[in-house]
């Protein structure tokens, strides 16, 4: 695999997460824990995938992608961006609770815990798509 595909890799882990995520919800309102458990556990390898990818990849570019000046599109761009990226900071330590909080046969508080990581990680898994969409495929810097 090239470096320059990776981001396209990450946007497709974030995708599928994506679709786990809203599997997995819906799993649980249906009463299928077993289901829920798998799936869950698969948007957190994909998840974890898209990390490893991510950080990979800042670590072999070393330099930033600079969004072109596209007025009020460039401002909507860096809103998605910095929202992902510090919910995404902010969800990791949740998503790890959540997760341990199951493991460990917690359910109520893992509830709890799910009720404020579910839709940060939802968001997160699609904005995520969206940066990469914009960044790479709709207004991508010409060089």
């Amino acid at each position: 695999m090239r470096v320059e595909q990776i981001p396209l890799l990450n946007a497709v882990l974030n995708s599928i997460t994506t679709v786990l995520l809203l599997a997995g919800f819906a799993a649980i309102k249906a009463g299928r824990r077993s289901l829920h458990r798998v799936l869950m556990s698969a948007a957190f390898g994909t998840s974890t995938l898209f990390l490893a990818g991510y950080l990979i990849h800042k670590f072999i570019v070393k330099k930033l992608s600079i969004f072109p000046d596209l007025g009020w599109i460039r401002t909507l761009y860096l809103v998605i961006l910095i929202s992902h990226t510090v919910l995404a900071v902010v969800n990791l330590p949740l998503i790890l609770r959540t997760l341990y909080l199951a493991v460990q046969g917690r359910f109520e508080e893992h509830k709890k815990m799910a009720h404020w990581a579910y839709p940060v990680w939802l968001y997160v898994s699609v904005t995520g798509v969206v940066v990469y969409l914009m960044l790479y495929q709709w207004f991508p810097v010409r060089h």
